[in-house]
């Protein structure tokens, strides 16, 4: 798993992947910052953090996109399903990999809190509480993301099919309140990225929100490893 690790994460910076992802991200960000805080001269941090959901949600395929895809695009992955590595550790340590970049990348954002922090008043318990939940929610779509592309052969369509799919929890996420039909609209909350990242906004620690996004990431990661299995499988008996 380490070894997997290693590869993919240096394989973020020995190509132009991670450093789009960090440069466009992070002026996506100072964007909002800007227009958010700097424009109505708001220290609110919170706030700021609520607004780089979008972000989140939009930039995410771009990590995630190859992960598996360019291992089935580069045939790869042949070598990888026949090793005796397990497949949820090959999962594990992709995900660590992409993980580590976009926690790196979020780790740089605290720039415009030192600034709100400069002009205004920063809160420990509030600055640890919003930083948490983005984190998790991140980490979240994530996941997701990486599950959904061991579907795709190459990376525009694992790409395109991961942001779908965040796409799809942000329209289930917005129409879950003019539904009709009641356990349908509950059953939509519950699952939803966006309302268990609503307390955090708050304020609020939510054990019960940060015990959803972990086991929602480890959902997502053992169907990514069942879907390899499978694939190792098929393979195998196919040889």
């Amino acid at each position: 798993m380490r070894v997997i690790f290693k590869r993919d994460f240096l394989a973020y910076f020995r190509t132009p992947v991670g450093f789009v992802f960090m440069g466009v991200f992070l002026s996506l960000a100072g964007l909002v910052f800007f227009l958010y805080n700097l424009t109505y001269l708001s220290s609110d941090l919170l706030g700021f953090l609520s607004q780089m959901t979008t972000l989140t949600m939009l930039l995410c395929p771009l990590l995630s996109m190859r992960l598996m895809c360019e291992e089935r695009q580069k045939r790869t992955d042949q070598l990888l399903l026949t090793s005796p590595l397990s497949m949820g550790a090959l999962v594990v340590g992709k995900f660590c990999a992409a993980a580590c970049v976009m926690l790196l990348t979020i780790l740089l954002t605290n720039v415009y809190t030192l600034i709100i922090a400069a002009y205004g008043t920063v809160y420990g318990g509030e600055w640890l509480v919003g930083y948490l939940g983005f984190s998790l929610q991140s980490l979240s779509f994530l996941a997701l993301d990486l599950f959904v592309s061991c579907f795709a052969k190459n990376q525009l369509t694992g790409a395109i099919s991961s942001f779908g799919a965040n796409f799809l929890l942000w329209m289930a996420d917005t129409l879950s309140g003019s539904l009709s039909v009641r356990w349908l609209s509950d059953a939509l909350d519950f699952l939803s990225l966006y309302d268990r990242y609503k307390p955090f906004i708050l304020g609020q620690l939510s054990y019960a929100s940060v015990a959803f996004f972990v086991g929602f990431i480890a959902v997502c990661l053992v169907a990514a490893a069942r879907v390899l299995d499978a694939r190792r499988f098929s393979q195998g008996g196919a040889a």
